[in-house]
């Protein structure tokens, strides 16, 4: 180009590079060290630089038939039967919700900050929250967490803030993956966490009030809990009642709002999300109005713009992005907003009537099985009122079944030996078949004979 200037290549310095070799010197010259070499001189020579096992470079085709066979050697349902539960199921996710879902306005968008170029997603955001509004029958929802668990635990925080206390009972056949994520982000806060039988809260009401009591609906091991003794207790000792409930079981029964619960959490896996090896997931969370500025994480709300036309703003979210850090309502530092859609493109998919269908079917068929196992020599049904979770106790360790089960391409329960001995949870959904089921209860009339 005439007159443009030539640059010598030992001339130019990046400026997408900022550590140029003048201000690396300089930069160790500031921390007091001569050289790289020195910043790494607490650790052992013999550690520096070890030695790594790696096979020899292969080509992209070879190394995804390496990996396929890796994968195969899995045992996913689909090709295998399976009745494992606990928290995540298999149900079935209609093609549509992958369909919009993939869509790049969707999987590539971030945290709407900018409303004005942001309104499908925040649209998104919003209807997620009026459906687990209706799902919940609570006042207000947020626009999705990390997962149930992550949900639980902002709720024992939440409860904390709003009643200045820092003593959680929670109630003792809460999941424990669930009571592990309560303990991990609470350690370090103060709050005293105390576990016991609803029987023992209920005589312990003299003691202490707490900040809120925790209940899981059904609990950990399908048995479906009465919440109105619990809630008497929480209003006379100006208490909050926390709810961790299961999406598909709100469909068909009486929601925690009846026995006039202030949080509602759950796990929205079973709407539309894989189980995917336990993650990405989205946690449901709702609650009562007067706490919403309390409520973790975001919240969109409907508004008319300066043409009178509707439009969705952020209106409320979470402090750490813009005060110290301290003073911040919540460990969540972003939404998990694509995930929340999967469970939204699905709940207006089904409707409400599609989703009361599948839960009796989840119902009918569990109820089905657990007769039929319990009629088995040295099986005993542990669980009375259920929804499609069931506990039984097993005639030999759950470790030797499942491994028998899975001879039979038949992934088991759960091994809930610590809570039961021999003890298995299983779940039934849409997912399987009066065959699958009868099949699985031959096998198990077979045991015996191990």
């Amino acid at each position: 180009m005439p007159g443009a200037k030539k640059i010598m290549v030992n001339e130019y310095q990046s400026t997408y590079n900022p550590n140029t070799p003048k201000i690396k010197k300089q930069m160790l010259s500031d921390i007091g060290v001569d050289s790289y070499k020195n910043l790494f001189s607490d650790i052992p020579e013999k550690y520096r630089f070890p030695e790594l096992n790696l096979p020899a470079p292969t080509s992209e085709l070879d190394l995804k038939n390496e990996l396929s066979k890796i994968a195969n050697k899995n045992s996913t349902p689909g090709d295998y039967s399976s009745f494992l539960g606990a928290g995540a199921y298999r149900h079935f996710i209609p093609s549509v919700v992958k369909q919009i879902t993939s869509r790049s306005e969707f999987m590539t968008s971030y945290t709407p900050y900018q409303p004005e170029v942001s309104q499908g997603t925040l649209q998104a955001h919003f209807e997620f929250q009026s459906m687990v509004c209706e799902l919940t029958d609570m006042e207000v929802a947020n626009s999705g967490m990390y997962d149930g668990a992550t949900s639980a635990a902002e709720a024992v925080l939440m409860a904390c803030r709003v009643n200045k206390k820092l003593k959680v009972e929670i109630v003792g056949t809460v999941s424990p993956l669930y009571t592990d994520v309560i303990t991990t982000l609470t350690q370090a806060t103060g709050i005293e966490i105390s576990y016991n039988n609803i029987e023992t809260i209920l005589q312990n009401n003299n003691d202490e009030a707490p900040a809120c009591y925790v209940i899981q609906q059904p609990n950990f091991l399908g048995e479906i809990s009465d919440l109105g003794q619990l809630k008497l207790l929480s209003n006379k000792n100006n208490a909050l009642l926390i709810v961790i409930s299961e999406p598909m079981f709100l469909s068909m029964y009486q929601t925690p709002s009846y026995y006039n619960a202030d949080i509602v959490v759950a796990e929205g896996q079973p709407f539309g999300v894989s189980l995917a090896y336990g993650g990405p997931y989205a946690g449901l969370f709702a609650c009562k109005k007067d706490y919403i500025r309390q409520l973790p994480g975001r919240i969109v709300g409907e508004t008319i713009d300066s043409k009178n036309k509707k439009g969705y703003v952020l209106t409320l979210q979470t402090r750490e992005q813009h005060i110290k850090r301290e003073r911040a309502t919540s460990n969540i530092c972003t939404s998990v907003g694509l995930i929340a859609l999967m469970s939204t493109v699905y709940m207006a998919l089904q409707g409400k009537k599609g989703l009361k269908y599948l839960s009796e079917l989840c119902y009918h068929k569990s109820h089905y099985a657990a007769a039929k196992i319990n009629n088995l020599p040295g099986f005993e049904l542990q669980t009375n009122n259920f929804f499609k979770e069931f506990a039984i106790s097993c005639p030999i360790p759950v470790k030797e079944l499942n491994k028998y089960l899975h001879e039979n391409k038949i992934i088991g329960g759960y091994d809930i030996s610590n809570f039961i001995k021999n003890g298995m949870l299983l779940a039934i959904t849409e997912m399987n078949s009066k065959e699958e089921i009868d099949n699985l209860i031959t096998l198990l009339s077979q045991v015996k004979t191990l």
